[in-house]
């Protein structure tokens, strides 16, 4: 399994629901919560290509995208070992 890197943010529906997903799946994932910190802000920017929006999801350092990225990720079996 390639690991899971989580940029979230504290209030975020979408952000709760992928961590969610990931937590009932069973996935490893390293959560990188940026809500008072500009720092890890900019770097998830930077990381996304320009995206702004919570969460931006990596799996083995690739960029996939939101909650909805992730939902179809698993379903295209990118997810399982």
């Amino acid at each position: 399994m390639n690991s899971v890197r989580i940029y979230t943010k504290t209030g975020c529906a979408f952000s709760e629901q992928a961590l969610e997903f990931l937590e009932e799946k069973g996935i490893p994932y390293e959560e990188v919560d940026i809500t008072n910190d500009g720092e890890l802000r900019s770097e998830m920017i930077q990381a996304a290509g320009g995206k702004t929006t919570t969460p931006q999801i990596f799996i083995g350092g690739e960029h996939l995208g939101g909650a909805e990225d992730l939902e179809e990720a698993d379903k295209q079996g990118q997810l399982t070992n």
